[in-house]
């Protein structure tokens, strides 16, 4: 059995694979970075490390389903198993128990982080009505989150099973050091930052 279970392992993931946006780092992205800031070496090249996807549901502190279903919503956007996410404290303004069920949480890394790079800008992106480019506010340590406001942009969420629309915020972790490096890092592999008209 456990023969059969590698078999099913090397089919879904072919030996070797190399996500798309992975090769355009190693064979774009870095140089043009190396050229843009006067890198002296391949190390200081600002890389993405992982993304993560959180979704916060007040009314989960009402109906433990609502976040069952999110979660559920999640593990397919993502492609991999989301965490229902807890309260860490008592709140008695927002009748929040530690430890109630506050939303879901998703963390990629590696060939699923890229595929989902990829969806997110060929596919979700473009899908948002008359888009004209995401905020570009960093964090000011090299990361960036994009809000997110409407859940079914993307084309796994299916609206007639779950018609309940809410945003999610998705978080790029990359080892910029300045935010102006993380931008340029991430415009790179295409995420499209909303042009200034100076």
């Amino acid at each position: 059995m456990a023969k059969t279970a590698k078999t099913v392992e090397v089919q879904a993931l072919p030996a070797g694979y190399v996500p798309t946006l992975k090769k355009v780092y190693r064979e774009q992205i870095v140089d043009s970075l190396m050229k843009q800031f006067n890198y002296t070496t391949v190390m200081q090249c600002p890389k993405l490390l992982k993304i993560t996807i959180n979704e916060g549901l007040g009314e989960g502190t009402q109906d433990r389903k609502v976040v069952e279903e999110a979660a559920q919503e999640l593990s397919l956007i993502s492609g991999q198993k989301a965490l229902i996410t807890v309260s860490k404290k008592d709140i008695s303004n927002f009748k929040l128990r530690k430890g109630m069920p506050i939303g879901a949480k998703v963390t990629l890394r590696d060939i699923k982080m890229y595929e989902f790079l990829e969806k997110l800008i060929r596919v979700v992106l473009p899908r948002i009505r008359d888009f004209n480019g995401v905020a570009e506010t960093m964090d000011g340590q090299g990361n960036y989150t994009l809000g997110i406001k409407e859940q079914i942009i993307f084309p796994e969420v299916d609206i007639d099973k779950n018609p309940r629309i809410h945003g999610l915020e998705i978080t790029f972790v990359t080892s910029a050091k300045t935010d102006e490096e993380c931008k340029a890092l991430l415009a790179a592999f295409g995420i499209p930052f909303k042009k200034h008209n100076n």
